[in-house]
């Protein structure tokens, strides 16, 4: 479908369903587990009802909290759902029944849905420039929500997946020596396996069920695409920090994440903005005011590039045969080989990790794959745009591929397919590859959110694994 057609049909449903309504939220203790339930509606005729459950929450911890904080906090989980509902008609008009939002707070939420939504804008052809695109109408704009703001034990609850980050986080949490929990949402089985070697034995487990309304729209062809769910996670951590009485919620993205993968109607689209620093700012701020001014958010990996971040986890062989980062294989805990998340992993694992190591790692060379090549080409940023995922930046990706080139000579005598590719066709155009490489690797973000203790762990980690190499 061109661009024509795409925007014509964004047009037509727009008009069709010209209002959507977050109708109301619930929520009860159910079998020691707390249960939210959230009502959307399109007119004139679809209706939604997706549930979140958060398992293993005290009753008497229930009864602890003010019911006015908990309203806005499961209120505020609702909006964040919401725009994944939103999406299927991209009605111009949002009526939020529940809860009260101000000025400031209508504001914030039209931002989140313009930069966060701006991969769903870009695929579907919308044109969302115009400032009537969406009016956000609610029941009461007096005070917003009342945050919680009593005191919190000073412990800290880890967002985990399955992923290479979390892998490295959770490592330094626990060399850190903190009291730490981790929160899982819809478990895989990568993410248990990562938890359980950090010795976490009772994890917070939230379950999300998706309505299956909404499977049923995208099967008959109403608007898809993505939504800032790093931002959902943001608002889920908060939630549970409180729900458990922990003061500290740690995410795990990195600076790779600011790098935006195309240019739309003149913005910057980017499939990780609510893992940006600019989100990550955003969202404290409006946290601390509107959820939990005693809670403190923060990503613990922000300085790093993720090519940083695999060199680290390098020097921890016990991670390799239990994190996943492919989102295509989730439910078999396996890897791909072919999407870009997996290329770009690979590629940034190859200078670090010996081949036989590699190949335990992954289960096989991708590198061998004529059909990487294509996907080497996009995360180089030599043809195409930078593909929607998690992935590292053009810089990296150019920096991982020389000193992958550099690690097989000395290690075998035949180049893989895409490595061969690459000395051949990428490299030749950054002469400068080394440098690129040797800056990538000692660079350091001073925007992040670290307290101190945990900056000066990371900077010791850094110049350890600086040390024990050369490049």
């Amino acid at each position: 479908m061109n661009a024509s057609a795409k925007q014509a049909k964004a047009d037509e449903l727009r008009e069709r369903y010209r209002q959507f309504t977050y109708e109301s939220f619930s929520y009860e203790a159910i079998d020691g587990d707390l249960a939210l339930r959230f009502h959307f509606s399109i007119v004139p005729e679809i209706r939604f009802a997706p549930e979140i459950r958060i398992k293993s929450i005290a009753q008497s911890r229930i009864d602890s909290i003010d019911s006015t904080v908990l309203d806005g906090l499961v209120f505020h989980l609702g909006l964040i759902e919401m725009l994944s509902y939103w999406k299927a008609t991209c009605s111009p008009g949002i009526i939020v029944k529940p809860g009260s939002m101000n000025a400031e707070q209508i504001a914030w939420w039209k931002d989140l849905l313009r930069c966060g939504m701006g991969e769903f804008f870009y695929v579907n052809g919308i044109d969302f420039r115009q400032p009537d695109f969406v009016d956000i109408r609610v029941a009461s704009k007096a005070g917003g929500a009342q945050p919680y703001d009593n005191l919190m034990s000073d412990r800290t609850l880890v967002m985990s997946s399955g992923g290479k980050d979390t892998a490295l986080t959770l490592q330094l949490i626990q060399e850190a020596g903190e009291e730490f929990n981790c929160v899982m949402l819809n478990p895989l089985p990568a993410a248990s396996g990562l938890v359980a070697r950090a010795g976490c034995g009772s994890p917070v487990i939230v379950k999300r069920t998706i309505d299956p309304g909404l499977l049923d729209l995208n099967r008959r062809g109403f608007l898809n695409g993505h939504t800032p769910f790093s931002a959902l996670l943001s608002f889920l951590g908060v939630t549970c920090a409180v729900l458990s009485d922990y003061r500290t919620v740690v995410v795990s993205n990195e600076r790779s994440s600011n790098e935006a993968n195309v240019e739309f109607l003149g913005t910057q689209v980017n499939h990780q903005y609510s893992k940006t620093f600019d989100f990550e700012q955003r969202f404290r701020s409006y946290s601390r005011k509107y959820l939990a001014s005693e809670v403190d958010y923060f990503s613990l990996l922000r300085p790093l590039y993720e090519i940083q971040i695999i060199r680290l986890m390098a020097g921890y062989p016990g991670l390799l045969p239990i994190f996943r980062s492919c989102n295509r294989n989730q439910l078999e805990g396996t890897w791909c080989g072919r999407c870009p998340k997996c290329i770009s992993v690979f590629t940034l694992f190859y200078p670090f990790v010996p081949h036989s190591e590699l190949i335990r790692t992954f289960g096989e060379d991708f590198f061998e794959r004529e059909d990487a090549i294509r996907v080497v080409k996009e995360l180089a940023g030599t043809t195409g745009h930078k593909p929607f995922e998690c992935v590292g930046t053009h810089e990296e990706t150019i920096a991982g591929l020389y000193l992958g080139l550099q690690r097989a000579r000395k290690e075998r005598k035949e180049l893989p397919a895409a490595l061969r590719f690459a000395e051949q066709e990428i490299l030749p155009a950054y002469p400068q590859a080394e440098e690129m490489a040797r800056s990538v690797l000692s660079a350091w973000c001073s925007e992040h959110n670290l307290p101190l203790e945990f900056e000066t762990l990371l900077r010791q980690r850094l110049n350890s694994a600086a040390e024990s190499e050369e490049i």
